[in-house]
């Protein structure tokens, strides 16, 4: 508990440096970050011998904390509108290139991209990692565009865009840098690339059944009930929704019991697929369904 909450205060005095940065952010990253890191702490442990990377570390920790915390204010400032239009471009740009921001107010997206690339086990993580924040960005930026636009999704084009804007990808590529997960090699299996789009349009399910009824009272149409309420009013939405992800759970534990993946990546994909349960019911601000819980962020 001691090193988490060190962790977390590094997380919130690098935050300071990017404006829009709120607690909730550090917060919550650092709440998510532990939550995985012991589900698979165990597995870390045995490859440890292998990578020389203690699952204990606290400056891997800190930089994995400090990237969870990168994704929810992005995510923030496509939703909220945290910074101004041309800050977020300059924000993206920097993020997905690895170099600094050319505008000021900013500087916390260079340290933490330098830390990654000093810290990185293998260099085709860093390199990916960028590419999957590029993707991440788009697809945040595509999915606020059409929520203001006349012209609404499909479904499926709104899933599709929604297995990018989860950012699982992200998380995973970000964990396989600090602790030596091959995830550069996995990549080219096409069955982890199955496994990486099922387990994360597993996670954009839900995320969303989750928080529709906060979504919905705070008039956000990024949300796949909404969408589909917009279309088909008398849609039982929910039921459709949780049928859509027990399919796509049981094609995931299809593949996984097919072609064992090496550690810690099975109980790494367990841990995402129950955060349902594990993660989203226990936040005390950002993935409260209830009203009161939404829309308190407290800038750091």
């Amino acid at each position: 508990m001691i090193q988490t909450e060190r962790a977390l205060k590094q997380v919130l005095e690098w935050g300071r440096s990017l404006t829009g940065f709120a607690d909730e952010h550090a917060v919550e990253a650092a709440r998510g970050g532990q939550y995985i890191l012991q589900r698979i702490q165990p597995s870390l442990r045995d490859t440890s011998a292998r990578t020389g990377r203690d699952p204990q570390d606290e400056t891997l920790m800190v930089a994995f904390y400090r990237e969870l915390a990168l994704l929810f204010w992005l995510d923030d400032c496509n939703d909220l509108g945290l910074i101004a239009p041309e800050q977020l471009a300059a924000v993206e740009q920097a993020l997905g290139q690895g170099v600094p921001c050319a505008l000021p107010g900013f500087e916390g997206c260079a340290v933490l991209r330098a830390s990654l690339a000093a810290l990185a086990y293998d260099r085709r993580d860093y390199a990916q990692l960028l590419e999957d924040t590029r993707c991440y960005c788009a697809a945040l930026r595509a999915g606020h565009a059409q929520a203001a636009g006349a012209e609404r999704w499909s479904y499926a084009e709104y899933l599709h865009n929604g297995i990018d804007s989860i950012a699982y990808a992200n998380v995973f590529c970000c964990l396989s840098l600090l602790w030596g997960l091959d995830m550069a090699t996995l990549r080219a299996r096409p069955t982890f690339r199955q496994v990486l789009r099922l387990i994360s349009a597993i996670g954009r399910l839900q995320n969303d059944l989750h928080g529709r009824d906060k979504d919905r009272s705070a008039g956000e149409a990024g949300n796949a009930a909404i969408l589909l309420l917009q279309r088909y009013p008398a849609m039982p939405v929910v039921e459709f929704l949780n049928d859509e992800l027990a399919g796509h759970t049981r094609m995931l534990h299809r593949v996984m019991a097919e072609e064992r993946f090496p550690a810690p990546w099975g109980p790494l994909i367990e841990a995402m697929a129950a955060l349902r349960a594990q993660y989203y019911q226990t936040s005390t601000s950002r993935y409260r369904s209830d009203a009161a819980g939404g829309g308190q962020r407290t800038q750091a």
